[in-house]
Order: structure tokens, then sequence, then C-alpha cells
């Protein structure tokens, strides 16, 4: 079994320990992670580094699964470990982005964003008097909730933000909401756009 604390030691070690801050891999232990935790809830058959089609251009999605031949989950991973100030927005205006483009290519689609903040780096915007930190997971909050009939483009169905603290080791310091209680939300709206499609069922 692959716990949350497995896939952030592992980030640790790829980012801080072997000094690959921009490796391509560093996400794939919680990918890993993130396959089990739905075939766990009867998700069967998720995939790593899938092309999802959208609107404006087809696009990588760390987790994605599919039924009936077209991709009803997408879920994508990342990490903000330095420049803050900057990554924070830009992280923002590419969930927007990200999921408006394969929103409006398939409607029915069920999307999630998982994103790991290390707080060690954090400081306080003047703009928004707090934490980074907090800034995008208000922001995120507003940008959750997404469900049928407001087929609302540019919205994720949930989110996680994994808080953490990398010094000598890889600390978790707190998350957003639980990762069970995301990953039950997610798949219950897989289930409820594909009846049946779960193995549970």
């Amino acid at each position: 079994m692959i716990s949350l604390q497995d896939a952030v030691d592992d980030l640790y070690r790829i980012v801080v320990i072997d000094g690959k801050t921009t490796s391509t891999g560093r996400l794939s232990l919680l990918a890993d992670y993130c396959l089990q935790e739905l075939a766990r809830r009867g998700l069967d058959g998720a995939e790593k580094e899938a092309s999802i089609p959208g609107a404006g251009r087809t696009k990588q999605w760390d987790v994605a699964w599919q039924y009936g031949g077209r991709y009803r989950l997408g879920i994508s991973l990342k990490s903000i470990l330095r420049n803050l100030a900057g990554t924070v927005p830009n992280r923002i205006d590419d969930l927007i982005g990200e999921t408006a483009n394969v929103q409006l290519h398939s409607p029915e689609i069920v999307t999630g964003y998982i994103m790991i903040f290390d707080i060690e780096r954090d400081t306080v915007s003047a703009t928004h008097g707090m934490p980074w930190a907090d800034v995008l997971a208000t922001r995120l909050a507003a940008l959750s909730g997404r469900r049928p009939p407001s087929w609302t483009t540019g919205v994720v169905e949930d989110f996680a933000v994994v808080k953490v603290r990398f010094r000598s080791r890889a600390v978790i310091v707190s998350t957003s909401q639980s990762m069970d209680r995301f990953f039950d939300r997610i798949v219950e709206q897989v289930a409820e756009r594909n009846p049946g499609a779960l193995h549970n069922e």
C-alpha cells in the first residue's frame, strides 16, 4: 500500500536530496497513490499520463480514467515548492484553462486537483493579507464543487492542498481536507455520471 507520506517522501527525495527540481517524474508515486485509491473505491483501469482531448488541444493529465471510449475522469497533480508569489497565480490560471479546455470537449468529465505546497518558503501576500498557501486554498475552494446540471467550465469537482515542510525531512503539516474525502467525492461523481461502470456496483 502506498501512503500519502510515501508520495511526499518520494517528492522530497527527487527534488531536495537528488536536486532534480524539474524532473518530470517527481510526482509519479503520487499518481500511483491516486490509482490505488481509485481502485479501492471500485474505479479500476485508471491510467497515468493520459492524453485527453480538449476543445482547444489534447493535453496530458497525470491521472485519468476512461469508459465507453471516452475519458470520464482527469486528475491533475502539481507541486509548489519555490517562487510562491509567482507560482500560485500561475497555478490558478492553469487550473481554469486546463479544466475549461477538457470540459468544453466533454462536459460530463470529472476533474480533480491535488497540489503539494511547501510552506517552508511561504510568505504573506501583501495584496491578500494572508500566506500564499491560504490564498491558493481560498481560490481553489471558489473554483471547486462543479456538479450537474450546472456544467460550469473552468471549475473542478474537488481539490486537495497538501501543506508540507521540506527541511531536514518531508513532513506533512496538514491537508485542506482528508484524502479519503477527496477520493470519495471524485469517485461519487464518476459513478453518478456513469451508472454501472464501477466494479463494486
